[in-house]
């Protein structure tokens, strides 16, 4: 399909439609690389056990967290 015909079609969208479309349009442009998202990972991970071994957070067990999600989900 030519990029000329897509934007005419894309122009006759609805405006909520035509929003959609760009927002997934700018999102695939700024895609991290697989090892960026490991990176991303282990600097979260690695945080979170900081703030845990510094006992700034307290951990919360599994069981409520389950719990509390499916009350949300309700």
């Amino acid at each position: 399909m030519k990029l000329k015909r897509i934007e005419d079609e894309a122009l006759h969208l609805s405006e909520g439609e035509r929003a959609e479309l760009a927002q997934k349009l700018l999102l695939s442009l700024d895609t991290p690389s697989e090892a960026e998202i490991a990176d991303d990972w282990l600097a979260e991970a690695q945080r979170r056990a900081r703030e845990l071994d510094e006992g700034t957070v307290q951990p919360v067990p599994a069981d409520e967290v389950r719990r509390k999600a499916q009350t949300l989900l309700r």
